[in-house]
């Protein structure tokens, strides 16, 4: 199927486990709709907002942000009046709302998580679900414990090119024995953001000290606002900020969970503006499956030469690459034909869209079926990254603990 033509309809009937919302549409009522509320309401929140308006999955029944522009603007995206909050704990009091989506800032992410559960709501949460295991732990008791249904964005799960590499892949075992999957993610332009001209003062509508929230407190900072992505407090820099995309592909392509070990090298090498995480960085996982993954990443060269990122899986019965940017050929299988007789194939795929994982979870939330990106899955693939990031901040392998592990 050429790449302009592909539907929401030709994803979802891809995998099983995303035949969500078109299905469920045909048997709801009126008054059986999912009511979020939003929490976070910048840029992602509001792309989040327009992806679930505009296939009717649900209503919008409150926004919330620190910042008073950004909830009017999220406010004006809903078809009918909604409530704004700048207190996230506000929109949770809410007996009406059934889920929220949680866009905030990432060091954000696991106290909003835990605080939704404990209300009762299910959460849909961007990427990456935490920085360290003991939140991430914590998060898994709470979803656990409440019962909640929780997503989180690391939409490569949904892509149908991701889809269609394990179903007809990786699966039937044409790939034979995996050995190596290479991930990448270069000319990254979100790691080299400008405050928009005039920030130099904080806005009076922004609380900053709530922005910082449970992160180290500074003073007004418009470079940490609007680019959080170069900090190691607020986002944990390429390696937990979009190694995450790439390494849980790889997670799910695989079916990998628990690492045994990390290393990564690299460094800040161009960038002079204060930043705290690499603008250059390389480092590789190994697994108990006897599978290493590597993860490569810079923002050197963006935003002049377009951004690539994606997953090559290595192994005796040939090689596949899936690629996150492209529509054209954007599922790749070269045979070794020594191990394979499968015939070299290229197939058209989509972008990195929300929709396929916004329609996963509001089905999961009515079947209280896990998700495909649920709280063990991000769990494995976010602590993966966790110790790549630690092995490069200590110059060190940094090997699993028994600690780490979750409870069965």
């Amino acid at each position: 199927m050429p790449a302009e033509t592909v539907t929401r309809r030709s994803l979802v009937a891809s995998s099983p486990a995303l035949a969500t919302a078109a299905s469920y549409r045909r048997i709801l009522g009126a008054n059986e709709r999912v009511r979020l509320g939003v929490i976070g309401s910048g840029p992602r929140g509001q792309y989040l907002m327009r992806e679930a308006l505009k296939a009717d999955l649900a209503t919008i029944a409150a926004v919330c942000d620190v910042y008073d522009v950004r909830r009017r603007q999220a406010a004006q995206l809903a078809p009918s009046p909604v409530a704004e909050y700048a207190d996230h704990r506000r929109v949770l009091d809410h007996s009406d709302i059934d889920a929220v989506i949680v866009a905030t800032p990432d060091h954000w992410h696991a106290s909003i998580t835990i605080d939704a559960c404990r209300a009762g709501k299910d959460v849909y949460c961007e990427k990456p679900l935490v920085h360290n295991p003991a939140d991430g732990q914590a998060v898994v008791r709470a979803v656990r414990g409440h019962r909640r249904i929780l997503q989180v964005g690391t939409q490569g799960r949904g892509m149908k090119q991701n889809v269609q590499a394990r179903r007809e892949y990786v699966e039937p075992g044409i790939l034979g024995k995996v050995g190596l999957a290479r991930t990448w993610y270069t000319s990254n332009a979100g790691y080299i953001q400008q405050p928009p001209p005039g920030m130099e003062r904080k806005p009076d509508g922004l609380d900053w000290d709530r922005w910082l929230g449970p992160a180290p407190k500074i003073p007004w900072n418009p470079g940490v606002y609007f680019s959080p992505y170069k900090w190691l407090h607020y986002d944990g820099g390429m390696i937990m900020g979009i190694g995450i995309h790439v390494v849980d592909t790889a997670h799910f392509l695989l079916g990998l969970s628990r690492p045994l070990a990390a290393t990564a090298t690299g460094g800040i090498y161009y960038y002079n503006d204060g930043r705290d995480t690499p603008d250059v960085i390389t480092g590789a996982i190994e697994y108990p499956e006897k599978i290493t993954v590597t993860f490569e990443a810079e923002c050197l060269s963006a935003p002049g030469v377009k951004t690539a990122a994606g997953v090559e899986l290595r192994g005796t019965g040939g090689v596949l690459a899936a690629h996150r940017y492209l529509t054209k050929d954007s599922l790749i299988y070269e045979p070794n034909s020594r191990f394979s007789q499968a015939p070299p194939a290229r197939f058209d795929g989509v972008g990195p869209i929300a929709l396929p994982m916004l329609e996963n979870w509001i089905d999961c939330i009515r079947t209280r079926r896990k998700t495909v990106a649920n709280e063990e899955a991000a769990y494995w693939s976010t602590v993966a990254c966790f110790m790549m990031n630690r092995a490069w901040l200590t110059r060190s392998r940094v090997e699993w603990r028994p600690e780490w592990d979750l409870p069965a």
